[in-house]
C-alpha cells in the first residue's frame, strides 16, 4: 500500500480536516489545526507530504520520527499540529486496513467506557448556573468553566471574591456528587493564582487548568505546593520534552491535545511519561469530531486516563455542534456522562464527505479575540 495524495478542508466553525488517500482505496482522516492559524498549518501539512507521497502508510512510527526530526527546525505549535493530523490519519488507515479500532492496535482497551465533561456557557453567574443545570440535565457528571474574563495581574479584592462566588454558585447548582473544573486559561499571573486558589479549596474543584501561561511553567512547582487543588496543564505543550519539566513540577493532570502534540503516537508516549509521575491524563479537545474520535481511542488504551473534554456544545461559535460532518453520530452517544467503547475500525467514525466538501466551499477565517485592559495594554485571552 502506498500514499497517493491528500486533501485539506477548512470547515466551520474553526476546524481543518485532512484526508489521506492510498492506492488500495483506503482513506484516513485527521484534524491538523492551530485554532486561528488554519491556513498556516495547512501549508505545513503540504510541505510534509513532499516526503509522504509514495510511502507505505503502515510505517507510522518511522514516518513520525522522520517528519518530527528530519528537519533542522523542530517542534512548536504549527509543525507539531501538522504532524498530529497526519499521524491521526495514518492510524485511521492502519486500523481500517486491519479491521481494528486504533485502541486495539495500542494494546487493547483498559476500560469499557470513557467519562466526558461539558463546558459551561455564559458571561454571568446566572448564565453559568443555568448552563450547569442544563448539562446535568442531559446526564453529564462533570463540567468546566472559565471563572472570569479579563483579569489583571493583581486584581482587586472585589474581583477575587467575585471569582470565588461564581465558582461557589456552580458548585451549589451541581451538588457534591458531581465535579466541576476551572480553566484559568493562562489569564492569571502566578501571584494572582496563589491568591485565588486557597479561597477555592473548600469548593473541591476537580482541577484548576492552566493557572499560568506555558512560558511561566517554571512557577508551577510553587503553585502546586501552595494548594490542595489538583493542577492541570498541557494544551499548549507539544511534545514529551515540553511535558518533562511540567510532569516533575507536581501537577496532577496532564492535558496533551491530540491535534497539537504530535497526534496519537506522541500523546501515547506523553501519557506513559505521566504515569511514571503519578499524573493523570485528560486530553484537551475543544475541536471537531475527528480530533475527538482520536482522543477517545487514546483514552481507551491508557491506564492513567481521568476524563475527556468534548466540544459538542463548547460554545466558542454558534455552530459548534457540528456532528453533521459524520455519517452516523451515534458513536458519540453518551449515557450517564460516559461514552461506550467504539468498535469501528480506525478512528471508529465515518466522515460524511459530501457535508465536509459543502462546508469547505465557504472556508472559515476564525481568529481568537484580542483583549485589552482598561489602560490599553494587551490582556491574555
Amino acid at each position: 500500500m502506498k500514499i497517493t495524495g491528500f486533501e485539506l478542508f477548512r470547515v466551520p466553525p474553526r476546524w481543518l480536516f485532512l484526508r489521506v488517500d492510498t492506492d488500495e482505496g483506503i482513506s484516513g482522516w485527521g484534524e491538523p489545526i492551530v485554532e486561528g492559524r488554519a491556513e498556516t498549518v495547512a501549508a505545513a501539512v503540504g510541505e510534509l507530504f513532499d516526503y509522504l507521497i509514495g510511502a507505505d502508510p503502515m510505517r507510522i512510527e518511522h514516518h513520525w520520527q522522520t517528519m518530527a526530526k528530519a528537519g533542522f527546525y523542530r517542534g512548536g505549535p504549527v509543525l507539531s499540529s501538522a504532524l498530529a493530523g497526519i499521524d491521526q490519519a495514518l492510524w485511521d488507515i492502519k486500523g481500517k486496513a486491519l479491521g481494528q479500532p486504533v485502541h486495539e492496535l495500542l494494546g487493547g482497551p483498559v476500560r469499557d467506557r470513557v467519562r466526558i465533561y461539558g463546558w459551561l456557557r455564559g458571561e454571568t453567574t446566572a448564565e453559568l448556573v443555568e448552563s450547569a443545570r442544563a448539562q446535568v440535565g442531559v446526564g453529564l457528571t462533570a463540567v468546566k468553566m472559565n471563572p472570569w474574563g479579563l483579569v489583571s495581574g493583581l486584581d482587586t479584592a472585589a474581583r477575587v471574591h467575585a471569582i470565588v462566588d461564581r465558582a461557589a454558585a456552580v458548585r451549589e447548582a451541581i451538588g457534591p456528587d458531581r465535579d466541576f473544573a476551572l480553566d484559568f486559561h493562562g489569564r492569571f499571573t502566578g501571584a494572582m493564582t496563589r491568591r485565588v486558589l486557597p479561597l477555592l479549596e473548600p469548593l473541591l474543584p476537580m482541577f484548576v487548568e492552566e493557572p499560568v501561561l506555558p512560558e511561566f511553567s517554571s512557577d508551577l512547582a510553587r503553585i502546586t505546593a501552595s494548594t490542595s487543588i489538583p493542577i492541570a496543564t498541557g494544551e499548549r505543550l507539544y511534545s514529551r520534552w515540553d511535558f518533562d519539566p511540567v510532569l516533575r513540577s507536581g501537577i496532577a493532570v496532564a492535558q496533551p491535545d491530540l491535534s497539537h502534540a504530535g497526534g496519537i503516537s506522541e500523546c501515547r508516549r506523553i501519557a506513559a511519561a505521566a504515569e511514571t509521575h503519578d499524573v493523570l491524563v485528560a486530553p484537551h479537545c475543544p475541536l471537531g469530531p475527528i480530533a475527538f474520535a482520536a482522543s477517545l481511542q487514546l483514552d481507551f488504551a491508557v491506564p492513567n486516563f481521568l476524563i475527556q473534554e468534548q466540544s459538542l456544545g463548547l460554545g466558542y461559535h454558534p455552530d459548534s455542534e457540528k456532528l453533521g460532518y459524520l455519517a452516523d453520530d451515534s458513536v458519540f452517544a453518551s449515557t450517564e456522562g460516559y461514552i461506550d467503547r467504539p468498535l469501528g475500525p480506525g478512528l471508529g467514525i465515518e466522515i460524511d464527505e459530501d457535508a465536509v466538501r459543502a462546508a469547505a466551499a465557504n472556508p472559515h477565517r476564525w481568529r481568537n479575540p484580542v483583549w485589552h485592559h482598561a489602560d490599553g495594554s494587551l490582556g491574555s485571552w
